[in-house]
């Protein structure tokens, strides 16, 4: 869905992702509706794919204005206490969710400030913001996104880049509709939710569009939150 706003605003589009089935399908998504989207399989949590991914963007094109930063996932750990959770898996959840957005910020955000312009988004959560029973890594990850976004933001403001968290709330997607539209398990999220439903891909892609833009121009090293009022309790 971002890859999509950005696209039908004039972007031309690189969309990132490890399944190539899913990236390719992006991409048709986005030339479908008039807009420019290149396909690349790249692993974030692989350093030596990322430079690759960087070397042929940048040979193509003269700079690169955006980054999202939007790779991430959970795996099973969710919905287990802590001591049921293996390193690996905790490894795991911040290699991608954490360690990847430091390497495309690294080698995609550096190229940014050499050229002193450039905005970048990292996808965090509510779970940066608050603490959620059974989701010890999930959270790590994304809050350390949060610190990690303000951090770079004072190192590239006097450079040009901005650098902003987008956290979204429950949004209804293929990784999460499984626990959304459960009979028993998703009613209490809905009903913590104010506005009464449950977020959907055009909600954070908007909010992403707004702060890659103009509109946004005096914001650094801020977290838009994006959860219909999730967290104003």
């Amino acid at each position: 869905a971002i890859s999509l706003a950005f696209a039908t605003r004039g972007a031309h589009v690189w969309a990132c992702d490890i399944i190539e089935d899913e990236v390719r399908e992006t991409a048709r998504v986005c030339a479908s509706a008039g807009g420019r989207c290149t396909a690349r399989v790249v692993d974030v949590t692989d350093k030596a794919a990322i430079e690759a991914f960087v070397a042929e963007a940048c040979a193509e094109f003269s700079r690169v204005d955006i980054l999202v930063n939007n790779a991430g996932g959970v795996l099973g750990q969710v919905g287990r206490p802590l001591e049921a959770v293996p390193q690996n898996e905790w490894q795991a959840i911040i290699d991608v969710n954490l360690t990847g957005a430091f390497l495309c910020c690294k080698h995609i955000g550096a190229a940014m400030a050499e050229r002193n312009a450039g905005s970048v988004i990292n996808i965090s959560s509510v779970a940066g913001h608050v603490g959620m029973v059974r989701s010890v890594s999930y959270c790590a990850s994304k809050g350390g996104l949060e610190l990690l976004t303000k951090a770079l933001a004072l190192e590239w403001a006097p450079r040009g880049v901005r650098v902003n968290c987008l956290a979204p709330g429950y949004v209804d997607t293929d990784l999460t509709s499984g626990l959304l539209h459960h009979a028993t398990l998703g009613k209490p999220f809905l009903d913590h939710t104010p506005m009464g439903r449950f977020g959907e891909t055009r909600d954070v892609a908007g909010a992403a569009v707004f702060l890659a833009s103009d509109a946004s121009a005096y914001m650094t090293g801020q977290s838009m939150v994006v959860d219909g009022g999730w967290t104003a309790h």
